[in-house]
């Protein structure tokens, strides 16, 4: 075939298929750079307002994924596709995908609202779906955690936002909670006294609010004791052993007597 005489029978739509071509490329080029200006500035104000860095990538995958939809359907309206269709199709894909993925998404957006309110950080002890630990990571589906006993568990971010959240960090101080389980016949007061010193001089236990040691219930083995210290939320478990320490040495110091339940059998003549 003569390739002069194809370009003379076919010159002007070769021509205007080639501005086409050159045009598609120059607007897919400054289209992507835009794109990319775009992207930065909306980091930087981000990054202006200390916004958390996950919550940024969050965002710009978001606009970096709609803007280049956006600009690959008017590349195309530029060499006369029907994109009416083709957003029909995309519009289609998108609710075929969202309903396969529906608790993918959820995670997603529930990792995104915890990421704007949160209610807990990179660090802090946390109880969230049904999970303690510390929390080492905030991803885009799940949550990491680091459990007290070293295992690391990763918790659906829909099941930590759709459940009761306590942040155990975000307090000044948090109370450690014991009993102490006394015989009948001793000398309550004196085991209070003794416990309350020696709670004072247990290591991590906060002054203020002071440690307070009292009379909880009374059950068939004899009286019980409340036994109640403060300390910072990163000492809880080592007041938490310590004070159990406090009652096992008073206990065995004051030869307190092991408390027994006792029952009276009386037989009917």
């Amino acid at each position: 075939m003569d390739i002069a005489s194809i370009w003379a029978n076919h010159q002007t739509v070769i021509i205007n298929y080639l501005i086409l071509v050159v045009g598609a490329v120059l607007m897919w080029m400054v289209g992507r750079w835009l794109i990319h200006f775009m992207v930065r500035m909306i980091r930087r104000a981000l990054t202006a307002r200390q916004v958390d860095p996950t919550l940024q990538n969050y965002l710009a995958s978001i606009i970096t994924v709609g803007l280049n939809v956006i600009l690959v359907i008017a590349i195309l309206a530029r060499f006369g596709v029907e994109t009416t269709s083709f957003a029909a199709l995309i519009a289609a894909a998108g609710l075929a995908i969202g309903m396969a993925w529906g608790g993918l998404l959820a995670n997603f957006a529930a990792g995104a609202f915890l990421l704007v309110l949160r209610p807990f950080k990179v660090g802090d002890l946390i109880s969230a779906g049904g999970t303690l630990g510390v929390v080492e990571e905030i991803g885009l589906f799940s949550t990491t955690v680091m459990t007290p006993d070293g295992v690391l568990v990763m918790v659906s971010n829909g099941k930590v936002f759709g459940d009761n959240i306590e942040n155990l960090s975000n307090t000044p101080h948090r109370r450690v909670d014991r009993t102490m389980q006394l015989a009948h016949g001793v000398d309550v007061d004196k085991t209070i006294e003794r416990v309350l010193s020696e709670l004072v001089a247990l290591p991590k236990v906060l002054e203020s609010p002071a440690p307070s040691v009292w009379v909880f219930d009374f059950t068939l083995a004899g009286p019980v004791l409340c036994v109640r210290p403060f300390c910072k939320p990163e000492d809880y478990w080592t007041v938490y052993q310590g004070t159990n320490d406090v009652i096992r040495r008073v206990g065995g110091e004051l030869a307190l007597p092991v408390p027994q339940v006792h029952y009276q059998v009386q037989q009917k003549p």
